[in-house]
């Protein structure tokens, strides 16, 4: 196939063409605007959806100064296991969709967990001399997480097993 009927070229090729580097782009543009504005919209309205639903369990889990931020906690395991079962669920069992993993996995579940602020309250409770509590937090987080991940591909898998779906 030749350079020009494909959407990307070579850095070389664009150093030696500058009109072949435009015409590449101009199609990869024009061939995927629509669709990445779809995308984009999509994962914004996700995110207008997991901002408030992480919000409204940081009201419900109240976290004492210096202790174990069960909150994050609970948003971040939570949000794992529902990512399993999701993208098990996407993958193997629910037709193609164009927007559903964007609006779902990137936009809401992007959303509703959070690592920043993992990773700011970890900092905090060493800062205010909580190591213990920032170490079995920060490990705690990534244990529990994990297998909440294994738990909701499980959990999908049987899913699209009862449903007699390919694996």
């Amino acid at each position: 196939m030749a350079p020009e009927d494909r959407h990307e070229i070579t850095t070389a090729q664009a150093d030696i063409d500058p009109d072949l580097a435009e015409a590449a782009a101009r199609r990869r543009l024009e061939g995927t605007r629509p669709a990445r504005l779809g995308v984009l919209l999509a994962i914004a309205l996700g995110g207008m959806l997991g901002t408030p639903a992480r919000y409204a369990v940081g009201r419900v889990v109240h976290v004492a100064p210096g202790s174990f931020p069960w909150s994050t906690f609970v948003v971040n395991v939570s949000g794992s296991l529902v990512l399993g079962v999701l993208l098990t669920l996407i993958v193997e069992r629910w037709p193609p969709s164009r927007y559903l993993r964007p609006f779902a996995a990137i936009g809401f579940l992007g959303a509703y967990t959070t690592f920043s602020t993992y990773m700011v309250e970890a900092d905090l409770l060493l800062k205010d001399g909580h190591a213990g509590v920032a170490l079995a937090y920060v490990l705690g987080s990534l244990v529990v997480g994990l297998a909440a991940v294994y738990v909701g591909i499980v959990i999908g898998r049987l899913g699209s097993a009862a449903s007699g779906v390919r694996e």
